[in-house]
């Protein structure tokens, strides 16, 4: 088998990080897969870009080669604070998204990490797509380009070629899957153990802080959300909900939805979530007190609802995220 060729293309304030997190653990792979009796390097990996100096955020000038074919395009993400002018950062960009269209024409595998899928969208490679990006700037990405099919949980997805990941370091969610696709799961799992990565993650929701998420235009929605966040446990009634803020509820389905993407119920699900999360690391008390505590008289279909939206059950969940503090509650 020969050697699969990495591109990572660098430009201008991109995070090193993510120029060099990918070809390190691949790097990591081949010694792994050479133990195990690979008879040559399966990865052949290099720095590309269209320009002849680049200089990383924080300031790092990263040493680059021209761009050249590749079996495998990743572009890394950059600093976006919520302050950026995107329309003139993705414009002086223009040379990296000339790349990236002819890589992907040319039938490369193209991928991103995190705030990386800005570029792929505005090289058009996610139109009609699934794709992630950090759940930070999923709301921008989705309002910047609504034809992307967001899968805002989504720690890794590909579509037709075109792979996108979720914040910083997703990107080794992305590469164990591609290292478990060209060496074997025996590979993929020895080299999460030597550098301490975890290769079962599933979704980035247990991760997600709403109160981080900017609020801009969502004025109406956030009144709302207040109002369930207040009553938790309160029996969800949209009739009376809608009476509250003096619209019928078929227009607080319309205005809710429109600025959220989800219904109210949707939303009351996950805020209930985000407090079992919050209590399962952080008390002693049993699941099905906390169950209760958040709005659910069934245990069991709180276990349900907890696993949809973080991937793994109460339980579980506790004996992996639980804190230092919360463990020693009770002695």
């Amino acid at each position: 088998m020969s050697a699969l060729r990495i591109g990572v293309l660098a430009y201008p304030g991109c995070f090193a990080s993510e120029v060099y997190g990918v070809p390190d653990l691949l790097a990591m792979a081949s010694h792994v897969a050479a133990a195990h009796g690979a008879p040559q390097p399966g990865y052949e990996t290099s720095v590309v870009s269209p320009r002849r100096r680049v200089v990383a955020s924080g300031g790092p000038a990263l040493d680059v080669s021209a761009v050249r074919p590749v079996d495998v395009l990743i572009v890394p993400g950059f600093e976006l604070p919520p302050t950026l002018d995107l329309d003139t950062r993705l414009t002086g960009l223009a040379p990296e998204l000339a790349v990236i269209r002819a890589q992907a024409a040319s039938g490369t595998a193209v991928v991103s990490i995190c705030v990386g899928a800005f570029l792929l969208a505005e090289a058009g490679l996610l139109a009609g797509r699934e794709a992630t990006t950090s759940w930070l700037y999923a709301d921008r990405l989705a309002h910047r380009y609504p034809d992307v099919r967001l899968r805002r949980e989504a720690l890794v997805v590909t579509d037709r070629g075109v792979t996108t990941t979720a914040a910083f370091s997703a990107m080794y969610d992305f590469a164990l899957q591609l290292i478990r696709e060209h060496d074997g799961p025996r590979v993929a799992r020895s080299t999460a153990r030597i550098a301490l990565v975890d290769d079962a993650r599933s979704t980035q929701a247990p991760y997600v802080d709403p109160a981080l998420i900017p609020a801009t235009g969502r004025e109406f929605s956030l009144g709302v959300k207040r109002r369930l966040d207040r009553q938790l446990a309160a029996r969800y009634d949209l009739p009376a909900l809608a009476r509250e803020f003096h619209v019928s509820t078929r227009t607080l389905l319309r205005r809710f939805g429109g600025e959220t993407g989800e219904t109210p119920l949707a939303y009351l699900h996950t805020a209930r979530v985000r407090r079992a999360r919050h209590l399962l690391e952080s008390t002693d008390k049993t699941v099905t007190a906390i169950a209760a505590e958040v709005g659910y008289r069934d245990a069991g279909a709180f276990g349900g609802i907890f696993a949809r939206h973080t991937g793994q059950r109460p339980r579980d969940y506790r004996a992996k995220f639980r804190t230092q503090q919360g463990s020693q509650l009770g002695r």
